[in-house]
């Protein structure tokens, strides 16, 4: 069995004004409606809680807009399903395996998810 492993929120390293300015826009970002980032920090908030999912949040904002300078693309919304979408296939594929386990034997005929 494994042991829980407590995941930090502070930031430690950095600029105090940035972080709180990232902060504020990964406040802001969560807001919106119909939004990747939107959809991303309500599901982690339900699962870790509302600090760790603004940390969370701000840390995806700063990734993306490092990625976006270094690439030097425009950012492209995703939507809220692409989310939704990836993590029903997981599911999906999580259950497959769980019934062969069972010694079931599975044929996928194009999952309706």
């Amino acid at each position: 069995m494994k042991a829980l492993v407590k995941k930090s929120t502070r930031v430690k390293a950095g600029n105090n004004y940035v972080k709180t300015l990232l902060c504020q826009c990964a406040l802001a970002a969560a807001n919106t409606k119909n939004t990747y980032i939107s959809a991303r920090h309500w599901s982690i908030k339900a699962r870790r809680g509302p600090q760790k999912a603004i940390v969370a949040t701000a840390r995806k904002i700063i990734t993306s807009l490092y990625h976006m300078l270094k690439t030097k693309t425009l950012y492209q919304e995703l939507g809220p399903d692409v989310y939704k979408e990836a993590r029903n296939k997981n599911k999906a594929r999580i259950m497959v395996k769980k019934l062969e386990n069972l010694g079931y034997e599975v044929k996928e005929k194009g999952l309706a998810i």
